[in-house]
Formats: C-alpha cells, structure tokens, sequence
C-alpha cells in the first residue's frame, strides 16, 4: 500500500529554517527500507532507512559554517563518545515497544506530529468551556516544522528558547527521544553540543546544591573534559528541559537569586531558572516540553516560542504511522525468534482495512488524533494478529499503555498530596466510565463529565487539581463525539477505555455507598476503642453493680463484622453484575469479544442491532475482562508504580466473590462464543488454580463455528491444557484452523476423548501434527472426526502411521477429506496394523468399485472393526451389489454401509447417511449430491417394487420422502 502524505517532516539540515519540497509538490512515501547490523551504523553518518519526506537520512556532517567548536582530537573524540552513550540510552526501548518485533527502533518508525506555532495571548486567555477545551486545535494557525523551531520571529528577533507543550499522549517524550537520536546520528548539524535534562530527575535532587557542570559530568561523563567550552559554543549549545511541570520555578529575584557561573553550587531550580533567563550561558539554546498547565512557570518574556504539539490531526499522517508500525519484516517472530504471523500481503489487507476505517469512521480518526492512541490501536491489532507473548494479555496491553504515558506522575507538583495523576483519573473518569456501564451508555452530555469531575469538591486546592487535569489530561480520555446527531456530548476515545476503567474503578474500592463510606470510619472508630473500653469497665464492674455494661460493649466488637459483611455483600453484588454481562447473551451479537475489537477497529461491519432493542442499550462484554486482568499480579505491580495500589486483601476477597458466582453460572452451557468469552476472562486475570477449580465442570469444549485465530487458540491451550481432568468432547468444526493451531492446542486434545475438526480446510501438512498427536503416550481420544478436510491420500498416510501406534482410537471418520482410489487402497493394506478400531467412514471421497471392495474385505478381516461407511463414493451397481454380498456374506465380520437400502429393507443407518447430507448441503457440490441422491432414490424405488411387505413399503416412502426433500433443497425433482 501507497500513501502520500502533505504534511513534511523538515530536516534538521545545515540550511536550518529551510524545507526541501519537491518539483511537483507532493510527498511520496517509500514503504521498503533496509536496516544494516546492530553495532554497523557509524555516528554522524546518515541512518540506513528511508522516512517520509524532510528526513535528514542522507544529510551529512555537523555544518562547519559557524566554525568547528571541538577542533581539539581529544575534545572531538569525548563528543563522539558521548553521541554514542547518549544514542545507546535513548534507543532503549521499553518491554511495550519490543513486541512489534527484534528489529524494531524509534528511528526506523517515526512520524513527527504537527507543531501549532502559538501566541502568549491565545496561551493565557481564561479558561474555556468544556466543550471547547475537547476541540481540536484550530486549523489556522501556523505549523511549524522542527527545522523551523529556532528561525527568526516575525520581527527578526533570534529566537533562543522555544517551549513545546501539549497534552498526555501528544508525543513530546517520543518527538524528545527521536530529537536527541537525530543529534546522536548527525541530523542536527546547526547544533554542536545537545545536552538533555530530564525535569523529572532534577526534581527529585530537591534543594540539594550543584553547578550545572556538575550536573552535566554526572549524568554525562564524556563531557567532563569540554565543560570549560560550554560558555564559547554559543547558539550552537542546545539544551533540552523535558518535562518542566515536574519542576516548581520561582522566577522572583526574591526567590532564585542571579547566576551567571556554571560552577556555582545552586538548587537544581534555580539552575534552570538562570538558564532560561538567559542569565547564565545567554546565547544558548533551549528547547522545552511542558504540560500546558505548566506553561505559566516561565514568564513569556524568556519564551522566543511557543509551539503546541497537536498530534496527528491529519489522517495522512495516521496512516503513515501504521504502515510503518504494521508493516516492520520482524513482526512475525516472536521473543524466541520463531513464529507463525500474517503474511506481508495479510499485513497489507489489515493496514488497508484501518485506513479505509479511519475515512469512513471520523470517531477513530478523532481518537487516533492523538499519537498515543495511534500505539494502542497498533499494539492491540498486534495482540490480535500476530504471536502472543507469554503473559501478554489485554488488560497487560491497557495497563502498559497507561504506564508510557503516565509512569507514575503527579498531577501538580506543586500541591503537597502529590497525588499522581493516573489515581486522579481512577476517581474521576473511572467513577464516569462505571456509571456509563451500569446505565449502559457510552455517550455523555457535559452535565455528565461536570458531575463526575466536580463531585464532593470544597476546597481551593481541589478545584486547582481539576484545572491542571481538565488542561493536561482530560482530553486524553474523552474526545467530542463527531458522529451525526450526537453533536455536543463526549465519548471516551476508545469505547474499550470506558470498561477498563470502570474496572479499574472498581477493583481499587473507589465505589462506595453512604453507608459503606460512613460505616467504614465508624466501625475502624469502635473497633480500634471497644476493647480498651470492654476491659476497663470489666474492671470497673467487679467493684461496683455495673454488670451489665462490659456485655453491651462486648456487642461494640461486632461492628466490624457487621460491616465486613456489608463490604462482602457489596463485592458479590459486583461479581454477580459482572458475571451476567459475561454471560449476557444477544441473538443478534453473537461474535466473541476478540472479533468484536477487531472489527471495531478494522471497521468490519457486526450484527447489526435488533430492531426491537432500545437504541441506546450497550453491551460492555470487556468490562469483566478488563475486571478479571486487573486481578492479576502482573498489572496490580504495574498499577502501584502508576500510584493505584490493590491490596492483596481486596484482590483475594474480590477474586472469592467472583468464583462463587462463577461456579453457579459456569455450570450452564453457553453458546461458542460465549463460551470463549468465558475462557478469555480465565485468560486475563492469569491464574491457573482460580480457573481449575472454577472449570472442574466443564467437560464438553464446543466453539464450532468461531474463528479461532493463533490468539484464541492460544488462550484456549493457556486456560485448558493444564487442567487434569478429561473432556469428553472437543468441537472445533468450522473454525479456520491451520496446522499451527493444531500445534498450540495440542495439550487440549490430549485431554479430549472426542474430537471433531471437520471443515476447517485441514490439508496433508496438517495430518504429520494428527499422526504426533496420535502417537503422544498420553493420547485418549477414542473418536476423531477430520470429514470435510482436503485431507488427501498423502495425508492418510500420515494417519496410517499414528493409528498404528495409537491404542485409544475407535471411531474414525475420513468422509469427504478427498482420498480418492488410493486413499482407500492404502488403508486397505494397511488397515490391519491397528487392532481397535471399530468404525471408519470414507464416504464420499470419490473412489470406485475396485478399491471399495478392496477395503471392504479388508475390514471383513479385521479383528475389531465393526461397521464401514462408503456411500456416496463413485460405486456402479455392480459395485453395489458386490459390497452388499461382502457385508451379508461375512460372519461378525464389519458391516459395510453403501445405500439407504439392504435388500428389499430399509438400511438402520439411513438416518445417518441424510443426516450427513443435510449438515453439509451447503458446502458440498450440489450437482454431484443430487446425482448421489437420485441413486439412492431410485434404490428405494427399486427395493418398494420389490418388496410385498406393507410395512417395509411404509418405511420405504418414509424415506423417498425424505430424499425428495433434500432433492428439492437442491433444486432438483422432488418427483
């Protein structure tokens, strides 16, 4: 797939300011690009790839034009020293990024959001409405390229400090990263020295004094011996402050004094403060990235800029960014190198698929606006799509996702609560993600947002909290709903946000009533005095006539029972609701909640709505999902870093709860694909004791008819395959699965006694995974159903080498797999190498009268075979007749089954044969089964003429009927 993309990236070349544009100006997108061996890419060459149009790849060395800064080799040789530490640091990614394969690198996939040039007046007008503050920024203002970051201003004037700042999940962390790599590679030749600060981490040295050149050498070695140069570099020193609303600045001379020496000990604060004054090193630049909330820190007289980050607010550059992160050649291996994965050409239809989604749906492309959301659609279609890591999970997905773009900080560092920011969004849009699912709606006006924000507020400091959260963060969650008619009210910008949410709501105990809320302080109040109270009066009453008080205060220590019962009673009522919507089962939504994400991404149209359902009525199948995972270990660790803890206590009683109400409705059968939607919830929450014992009862596993992706059969062999106890019948007919779905599911078979894989297109490679099935020594399948595969006669003999050395299979059907004459002359011959079969069924499979009779005689001879199907095979009348005198003929040898007839009777299995053939009418050839059935209709004509016994001709126009029938399905004579 080719994309053109008119937004250009401007390189950082020696002409900063200038943007290449091409004669005809347009922007091609190359898709193919190579990447040379870790450890081959030189520093200050340009990078093997080739990027969407104004990449620097094949600019050359820092220019020379303002002079060479570190002409000393020592000095040159500690720069590129330091490039290499510097590019080394910054190119580690975290664990979430490694998952779209080895290969993959911030460098090789980069999409620039576009840059807003804005004014300090638009900056510091009073805050707008809500409605207003959701908007996207307006398309007239001015963009900006990065090269176009430190150009003169309007008036001419130098521009020395530019301050970037956008909202959670804008991408100022990654446009950061991929700055410094740029410097690192030589694409930054304006600058000669690029030195970063993270705010964080200055924060966290508090007051403690240090000259910058302490700094520096302590977080950058190299740069020890070219720290005299720092005052001679000039604009050509870049320094990078990410992430200013960690730091408090405090620009009064009364508070941070002036300071020009950078080897003057000063708070980590005022360092910056000096720096930004243009007090200390005054013609170096600065770049800085903040929150906006944070941009009143510096006094718009020491800002030469202001650029708002605005994300991807062009689908252009959405696309762009799939393609490049959909389309990486290592994204089919997985942590162990090896995988099964789509092909490039599968690859291709799912990236066309999301692009034609992204223009006919405007509510994706509003929530793909921000960068952020762009990585979360790309890791969950690479969940779906692509080998699962172990542990992956869905929840784990989420719960990362949110720990890239919040990691753990506050909301505003200046409040002394140091609440972090992800609990604030667990209290406010959690408590409106769970309204949302109880009442079942996913759109909401502004009443709604305003309730659930301004909730239980009273102090000054709360409301200051809500302003940096309504500037920072809240448009992260919630985005104007653009579809038509539901202008004015806001969604949140996945509908799958909204239930993890709400389930993070409630397994962090946020949801409270009045009484639990007020109990709870009461009985910790009783409980905590009650004793000491119980065991002075006790005292007090052996001296005086007070017997009866030390019984009343006795009663004080059931408080806090009474109110562990309440609090008990409340988390079951949430499993129960929680259980019923998993169990929630809709005539007309009948995919599994995998599909459903994939569709909802992919823009696959689902079952439609039933005309009788209220219009604005939800299903919100993920909630219990999402509710089961964030139980898990793995994500209550990942919640605590983000400032959510999960006390074990709860997790334990909550996960109690849920099992009570699962063993109750667990028992019931459910369709497929709630059925998966069952397993799936066992998948998320990650723990193998709690579902072992929750499905003991399960012994039939039916998902017929659901497409079982490698990510389902992976959950189905995660949850299943460790289980003790035998299921008497697996179905898995209809299900699209290939031969490395029949690998991951194998410990899953090995627990079946029954197995059905028909129609599934299994072909001969799939049968070599049956005969290593067949040949495991913990094998117990006693029935095998392959019938509709193209299974071929080379795969049979793939099977006749399993069925030789398997001891547990009895019934085997083979019925329509395309074994043809010598399919069955092989199994004729080597038939007898299995001594406990007892049925085998080839019907239909195209073979003639010669190796019918061939192997009906060898199923005559066989010790434990017992009945044969070979209808529907290409038989003459002759043949016919000459397997019927073989199986009347044979004493306890095997009956052999080739008409709806024996003799002048009816055959007992005549119900079997037009079972058959109404299950599979629609996937057979018609023409051929109409020409089968007319045979066996002229055969019960035949044997009715013959016959003067009344109740065989009954039986006999019992069953004409039923064969003209199905004639007329096929739209042949009835008559």
């Amino acid at each position: 797939m080719w994309w053109v993309c008119h937004l250009p990236r401007a390189s950082w070349g020696p002409g900063l300011g200038r943007v290449l544009q091409p004669a005809d100006g347009r922007i091609p997108f190359l898709t193919h690009w190579s990447w040379p061996h870790k450890g081959e890419r030189p520093l200050g060459l340009s990078r093997a790839f080739i990027r969407h149009h104004g990449s620097s790849a094949g600019s050359g060395p820092p220019s020379r034009r303002h002079g060479q800064l570190f002409q000393d080799i020592s000095a040159s040789e500690a720069v590129q020293h330091y490039r290499r530490n510097l590019a080394e640091w910054f190119s580690r990614l975290p664990r979430e990024e490694r998952q779209f394969g080895p290969t993959f690198a911030l460098d090789t996939v980069h999409v620039d959001p576009v840059i807003c040039e804005s004014s300090p007046d638009e900056l510091f007008r009073p805050t707008a409405e809500l409605a207003l503050e959701h908007q996207p920024p307006l398309a007239g203002l001015p963009a900006l390229a990065l090269s176009q970051l430190f150009d003169p201003d309007a008036c001419g004037r130098q521009v020395q400090t530019v301050v970037l700042y956008g909202t959670v999940g804008t991408g100022k962390s990654t446009l950061v990263r991929k700055m410094v790599l740029d410097w690192c590679y030589g694409q930054l030749p304006a600058f000669e020295l690029l030195i970063p600060f993270s705010c964080e981490d200055l924060s966290s040295l508090g007051p403690a004094p240090a000259s910058l050149c302490q700094l520096v050498a302590q977080r950058y070695t190299p740069l020890k011996e070219i720290l005299p140069l720092l005052a001679a570099a000039g604009s050509r020193l870049l320094f990078v402050l990410h992430g200013l609303e960690h730091l408090n600045l405090d620009f009064r001379l009364a508070g941070t004094g002036l300071c020009s020496d950078p080897e003057e000990p000063e708070a980590p604060a005022a360092i910056i403060v000096n720096l930004l004054r243009k007090y200390m090193l005054p013609e170096a630049s600065i770049l800085v990235t903040t929150r906006p909330s944070a941009i009143g820190r510096i006094p718009s007289k020491y800002v030469g800029r202001y650029g708002q980050i605005c994300g991807f607010s062009d689908t252009n550059l959405q696309k762009l960014y799939f393609q490049l992160r959909l389309n990486q050649p290592d994204c089919e291996y997985g942590a162990g190198g090896a995988g099964i994965s789509a092909t490039p050409a599968q690859r291709d239809n799912l990236v066309q698929m999301l692009s034609r989604n992204l223009e006919g749906h405007h509510q994706i492309a509003a929530a793909c606006f921000l960068p952020s959301y762009c990585w979360l659609v790309c890791a969950t279609l690479h969940f779906l799509h692509a080998p699962t890591p172990a542990g992956q999970t869905l929840t784990s997905i989420y719960t990362s996702f949110l720990r890239l773009n919040f990691s753990g900080e506050m909301l505003d560092s200046t409040d002394p609560s140091k609440l972090s920011l992800m609990a604030y969004a667990a209290r406010t849009m959690g408590k409106l993600a769970y309204e949302g699912v109880s009442s079942r709606k996913t759109y909401f006006s502004e009443e709604d947002v305003r309730g659930c924000l301004e909730a239980g507020m009273k102090t000054e400091e709360e409301f200051q909290l809500l302003r940096v959260f309504r500037r920072d963060a809240l448009r992260f969650f919630l985005a104007p709903c653009v579809e038509p008619g539901r202008q004015g009210t806001f969604v949140f910008t996945v509908p799958a946000m909204q239930e993890y949410l709400a389930a993070l709501y409630i397994v962090l105990g946020l949801r409270k009533t009045t009484l639990q809320r007020v109990g709870k302080e009461v009985a910790e109040f009783v409980g905590r005095v009650g004793e000491d109270v119980s065991l002075v009066l006790g005292i007090v009453a052996k001296l005086l006539p007070l017997r009866a008080l030390p019984l009343l205060f006795n009663l004080l220590k059931v408080v806090p029972r009474v109110f562990g019962r309440v609090v008990g009673k409340s988390r079951e009522a949430v499993a129960q609701a929680m259980v019923l919507e998993m169990f929630r089962e809709e005539d007309y939504y009948n995919d599994d909640v995998l599909d459903q994400m994939g569709a909802s991404i992919l823009g696959v149209e689902g079952p439609r709505r039933h005309p009788d359902e209220p219009p604005d009525d939800e299903v919100f199948e993920l909630f219990p999902m999402f509710m089961g995972g964030l139980l898990s270990a793995h994500n209550r660790a990942v919640l605590a870093q983000l400032g959510c803890p999960i006390k074990n206590l709860d997790a334990l009683e909550n996960a109690q709860a849920i099992k009570k109400k699962l063993g109750k409705l667990g028992r019931q059968v459910l369709p497929p694909s709630e059925l998966l939607d069952h397993l799936f919830f066992h998948y998320e929450f990650q723990n193998q004791r709690f579902s072992a014992e929750v499905l003991s009862s399960l012994r039939q596993l039916n998902l017929a008819g659901v497409r079982m992706t490698p990510l389902k059969c992976t959950v189905v062999a995660a949850v299943l395959g460790s289980g003790r106890h035998a299921l008497d019948e697996v179905n898995l007919a209809s299900c699209q699965l290939d031969p490395a779905g029949l690998r991951t599911l194998r410990p899953v078979f090995l627990r079946a006694r029954k197995l059905g894989l028909q129609l599934n297109s299994l072909g001969p490679e799939a049968c070599s995974d049956l005969r290593d099935l067949l040949l495991h020594d913990q094998c117990q399948i006693t029935t095998l159903r392959l019938s509709n595969n193209p299974l071929t006669a080379a795969g049979v003999a793939l099977l006749l080498e399993g069925l030789a050395g398997n001891t547990s299979l009895t019934h085997l059907s083979l019925l329509h797999t395309g074994l043809g004459d010598e399919g069955l002359e092989l199994l004729a011959t080597q038939l007898d190498r299995n001594q406990q079969l007892q049925e085998l069924n080839v019907a239909y499979n195209g073979a003639g009268d010669t190796a019918a009779l061939a192997l009906a005689q060898a199923a005559q001879d066989h010790p434990s075979l017992e009945l044969l199907h070979l209808y529907f095979n290409e038989l003459s009348s002759e043949g016919r007749q000459a397997l019927r005198d073989v199986g009347s003929t044979a004493k306890g040898g095997a009956r052999v089954v080739v008409s709806l007839t024996e003799g002048t009777a009816v055959s007992e299995y005549w119900s079997v044969i037009l079972s058959e053939v109404q299950r599979n009418l629609n996937s057979w050839d018609r023409s051929r089964v109409r020409r089968h059935l007319e045979l066996l209709l002229r055969d019960l004509e035949d044997s009715r003429g013959d016959t003067l016994n009344p109740w065989r001709k009954a039986q006999l126009l019992r069953v004409e009927g039923e064969v003209r029938a199905l004639l007329e399905q096929l739209g042949g004579p009835g008559s």
